[in-house]
């Protein structure tokens, strides 16, 4: 059975499908009604509009990005945590616009991702339309005067080719044509309300060919608090912090309520298991921000926010209480001294114990723990941090851990990271998660 449902306030009946093609227009907490609740152990699937630029340019939106509207998870309470076990994942625009962004000054309060307004009528998040095609192209609705709070500082147009996993930026002439039909070559979900970056059509790296390799940038469960969709996270979130707006918070405040949803991090995708905090009952799931391709580390501040489906099913950790996100990366996404050794290395290791008197060999598997901060050192210091206290081992024995037998890498600057380290199994089944880890990576 797949069904959408109304608020999950209202007496619902556990579903075991779920299919979401709502979405928040940039908020996401507390004050978004749920769908669901989904069963334990129940199927999620979602279309998802791009991240980033789209919502960006249109100035109606309170966050970076345009995510699903959030699913109740039954069983799933407040110091739990839920492990989304991503299936499937596919691209589904035909192109899409990002690039290096500048700010457009007087034109909103303090943080354009939150509060815009028209500078010609001060209509604050106005409603918009598009014009034509370029950098003037987005208009005020009540006004006529061009409004889009951000620009491009350099940018690019590319063509998608998901079957073959390539894509190739283009030129003037191919991006304005583009343009044209922005929504349809952004294959924009019906219900979604952005703008499409396509229509602002810059173009400035033609016949730069990239690999495509798909994932999410912003996919986890419901603060405790309303938070920019953007801004849930320990880097971008800092912007919040004594901010001129409504979503003003203090450090300590938005320490306690996020739960690091938007990470960017290239290894969640298809195949992976992502472990999240539940800070709301119902933990209250979304996703969104699909990115085509991506290195480690969203250098430039944004990558290739594409439209998208995504598949995935859903299992509630009890009393796993936790900060921010574990995962679970795929095989060949784990750094390489994180990987499980083979047989015959184990056997070789069981030799060279036998030949130094040391005969006890640690039963252990791979977990990444997302640290996030005001910068890739405070990230660091959190991802360490959050490794010692969920699993209780000491700090110092956690950089030893990582330094030998895992590793630190960025997931985006300025500040969200993944440490990775080589658990003992009898931890992660202390932890709940002793049977997931044994799955993923075939573990005895």
């Amino acid at each position: 059975m797949t069904t959408t449902l109304p608020d999950a306030h209202a007496e619902q009946s556990t579903v075991d499908r779920l299919h979401v093609q709502t979405y928040t227009s940039g908020v996401v907490g507390p004050s978004q009604p749920m769908l669901g609740p989904l069963a334990d152990g129940g199927t999620l699937t979602t279309g998802t509009p791009p991240g980033c630029w789209g919502p960006m340019i249109t100035p109606a939106f309170q966050g970076g990005h345009e995510v699903t509207q959030p699913v109740a998870i039954a069983g799933a309470e407040v110091g739990d945590a839920v492990a989304l076990k991503i299936q499937r994942m596919r691209v589904t625009s035909m192109a899409t616009s990002s690039g290096v962004m500048k700010f457009v000054e007087g034109r909103y309060h303090g943080d354009p991702f939150v509060a815009k307004f028209c500078s010609a009528c001060g209509t604050e998040h106005p409603a918009s339309h598009v014009e034509g095609i370029g950098a003037d192209a987005i208009r005020c609705d009540a006004c006529g005067a061009e409004v889009s709070a951000f620009q491009f500082a350099h940018g690019y147009v590319i063509v998608l080719d998901p079957d073959n996993h390539v894509s190739l930026t283009v030129n003037q002439a191919v991006a304005d044509r583009l343009a044209g039909n922005a929504s349809h070559m952004s294959a924009l979900p019906e219900l979604a309300a952005q703008h499409s970056i396509l229509s602002m059509a810059r173009a400035d790296i033609p016949g730069l060919a990239a690999h495509m390799r798909p994932f999410l940038g912003n996919i986890g469960t419901t603060p405790a608090r309303d938070l920019p969709d953007s801004h849930n996270c320990g880097d971008f979130g800092q912007y919040l912090i004594g901010a001129p707006h409504r979503y003003s918070v203090t450090a300590e405040e938005l320490q306690a309520a996020k739960t690091d949803g938007h990470m960017d991090t290239n290894s969640v995708r298809e195949g992976c298991i992502l472990i999240c905090p539940v800070k709301v009952p119902g933990a209250g799931v979304y996703m969104g921000d699909m990115h085509a391709q991506q290195g480690n580390g969203e250098i430039a501040g944004h990558a290739t926010d594409v439209s998208g489906e995504t598949e995935l099913t859903v299992e509630v950790i009890k009393h796993l209480t936790i900060d921010g996100p574990i995962l679970l990366q795929n095989l060949d996404d784990l750094p390489p001294m994180a990987r499980p050794m083979s047989a015959e290395q184990r056997r070789k290791v069981a030799e060279l114990g036998a030949r130094w008197g040391q005969h006890e060999v640690e039963q252990n598997g791979p977990i990444t723990f997302i640290g996030s901060g005001v910068n890739l050192n405070a990230a660091t210091e959190n991802g360490l941090r959050r490794a010692a206290a969920v699993t209780g081992l000491p700090y110092d024995e956690v950089l030893n851990r990582a330094t030998i037998a895992g590793s630190i890498e960025i997931s985006r600057l300025p500040g969200t990271v993944r440490v990775t380290i080589l658990c003992p199994m009898d931890i992660l089944d202390r932890m709940g998660i002793g049977h997931l880890v044994r799955e993923k990576y075939q573990l005895n």
